[in-house]
């Protein structure tokens, strides 16, 4: 879809923002419209409490992000608030806007669905959000929108949908979930701890957790994907800063933020500024930036490629290559200390400034470029300099010159088992194994995520110190979907910690935000299309050699055993009808949608556009 199938901003400018003088207006206005078409836009501007002469003036919509989760559990509200201030501001200023009735799309939970076969269906719900946004704001000709978004998939769609559409659009997040505590010792707890506690032998400490971790409403708390992308979002200026970092439940997202959104659909409007002059190469690289220095989730490097794409650009060509961004992350320190690898949530980001404290400690650097322009009509600087927060408080958010960790959190690998790279590895979540910047490891391979689960259920014990974990046939056309691994991760995590050992993995698949330890994702090609993960045997070594940002496999050096491994490959494949035996087969027809078009990670792990 282009913006073609919508009015241009600027064409809907004057009539969206002068009075409308709807009391001077009669039905003979519309007369000359065709009545079979307009009976239903009457009966249905009147049934909402809108000016039913203003059938044919340009249509503002609300959206919002539903599913079965308490990520989810705000946002009704939050749009009914929404729906409510555009409905007033429509009224008192008698603009010639026709507001329609709000539209949800689906989502999932990641939380719930992690470990599970259904946890495919998560990278593929962001792609169908997408394409629920783009039918309804095409269908209806939508010249100006709010979303509400929530969960960690479905925002992305939802932008990716607005920028396709490119008409004034604003971003609201529905807000955080407050972390859990402990009834007796009133310690926090959150999500990932739970997942963690599942290997915990102690049956009363995993009860306590599974019935205190997740109080009231809101997505994940920590600097899991939730709020990295949330982040992401508000930097990019399609979402004002200041409404980034409260929670779900804070008053401020229906008593104060709808009437603000409302004033940035008005400046976007009155000034033509559309959703693509707003993402631009320079923004997307603040907006990476600030993951990097958050120390944010993997998955910003599939969502990062996808919003890029959707804005027209390139991430890798046009904003920055591997190269310059690893240079970025060994430049720009981690400045929070926040969940899963510090001890803090957004709520105390928010305590401590928000996310402007954040981005104003990175503009004084000189890391981010403050001319960029946003959803508020202000370039970044001026965003800041008019939220005028505090200094770092060293204690949740840091400065540069005194950072929480020295170097930034992501860091993209290449090398025989990548070779086109891409291969991402969360630095800041690394807890042990790296010696003088290489682990050398001893190949474990499953062929999938449930067999390496049963295997750490069932003989954990099995485990050793410097294995290098190998979860294959998960990628975006393997599994397909390319499902987080935040189960095996944290059952890992609680072995190595438990232990005291090191327990890397590496996947063609992606992690959750929450996911810590020596883990490598996005590994490509990916297994079911032959790529060099594919090749690996158990008792293979494995490199990894952060100093060089690489990632090998000692025996894949080999010419004649790749080709050895090669012809072994191809013959399992021939023998069973093209799909290699130790992928499975699927029938539900998203699935199929995704196994047949996904592309590789490096480009977004999307489906592929016709």
């Amino acid at each position: 879809m282009t913006s073609d199938t919508a009015p241009h901003p600027d064409t809907a400018l004057a009539a969206a923002t002068a009075p409308a003088n709807s009391t001077a207006r009669t039905f003979s206005d519309i007369r000359s419209s065709n009545p079979g078409r307009d009976v239903q836009r009457v009966g249905t501007a009147r049934f909402l409490g809108q000016d039913v002469y203003k059938i044919h003036d340009p249509v503002w919509a609300v959206v919002g992000n539903l599913g079965d989760s308490q990520c989810y559990l705000g946002v009704q509200e939050k749009v009914a608030a929404v729906q409510s201030a555009m409905s007033r501001r429509i009224a008192s200023a008698d603009l010639a806007v026709r507001l329609i009735a709000p539209a949800f799309t689906v989502g999932v939970s990641d939380g719930q669905l992690n470990g599970t076969s259904q946890m495919r269906f998560s990278l593929i719900g962001r792609e169908l959000v997408n394409d629920a946004v783009a039918v309804h704001v095409a269908a209806n000709q939508v010249a100006g929108l709010i979303a509400v978004v929530a969960c960690d998939k479905p925002p992305v769609g939802t932008v990716a949908a607005i920028l396709e559409h490119n008409v004034p659009a604003v971003i609201l997040s529905d807000g955080s979930i407050k972390p859990g505590h402990d009834a007796t010792t009133g310690a926090r707890f959150d999500l990932v701890d739970a997942f963690q506690a599942a290997s915990s032998p102690d049956i009363e400490a995993r009860e306590e957790i599974t019935l205190h971790a997740c109080p009231g409403q809101g997505s994940c708390g920590g600097m899991f994907t939730y709020n990295t992308m949330q982040t992401f979002i508000g930097v990019l200026g399609l979402e004002p800063l200041h409404m980034v970092a409260p929670t779900s439940d804070d008053a401020r997202r229906v008593d104060e933020f709808p009437d603000q959104l409302v004033d940035c659909l008005l400046t976007m409007t009155e000034r033509g500024i559309r959703p693509r002059d707003i993402v631009t190469p320079s923004s997307l690289r603040n907006a990476v930036t600030v993951a990097i220095a958050m120390g944010g989730s993997t998955n910003v490097m599939l969502h990062s490629v996808e919003i890029a794409r959707a804005a027209g650009f390139d991430l890798w060509n046009d904003v920055l290559s591997q190269d310059e961004f690893n240079a970025l992350s060994r430049r720009v320190p981690v400045i929070v200390n926040m969940r899963p690898f510090g001890a803090y949530s957004m709520v105390d980001v928010d305590a401590a400034g928000g996310l402007a404290a954040v981005v104003n400690e990175l503009l004084k650097a000189g890391y981010l470029d403050g001319t960029t322009i946003g959803c508020t009509g202000e370039t970044l600087a001026e965003q800041i300099g008019r939220l005028a927060p505090p200094a770092a408080d060293h204690r949740v958010i840091y400065s540069t010159v005194h950072p929480f960790k020295e170097t930034g959190g992501l860091r993209l690998l290449r090398g025989n088992l990548a070779p086109e790279g891409g291969a991402i590895l969360k630095l800041a979540g690394v807890e042990s194994g790296i010696v003088d910047g290489v682990f050398t490891g001893n190949a474990r391979v499953f062929n999938s995520e449930r067999e390496l689960i049963a295997a750490l259920d069932e003989r954990a014990h099995d485990f050793c110190d410097n294995d290098m974990v190998v979860i294959r046939y998960e990628g975006p056309r393997g599994a397909p979907g390319m499902p987080e691994m935040l189960d095996p991760t944290s059952k890992i995590t609680t072995i190595c910690r438990q232990r005291g050992i090191t327990i890397a993995l590496m996947t063609d698949a992606r992690f959750s935000g929450g996911s810590v330890g020596l883990v490598i994702g996005h590994v490509a090609p990916e297994a079911l299309l032959g790529g060099p993960i594919a090749l690996v045997h158990d008792g293979d070594t494995i490199v990894v050699d952060v100093n060089e940002d690489r990632i090998d496999c000692v025996q894949l050096n080999d010419d004649d055993v790749v080709a050895q491994r090669v012809a072994a490959w191809n013959s399992a494949v021939n023998e069973h009808g093209g799909l290699h035996p130790d992928a499975s087969p699927v029938t539900h027809r998203v699935l199929k949608r995704m196994r047949a078009t996904a592309l590789p990670a490096l480009r977004g792990a999307g489906m592929t556009e016709l």
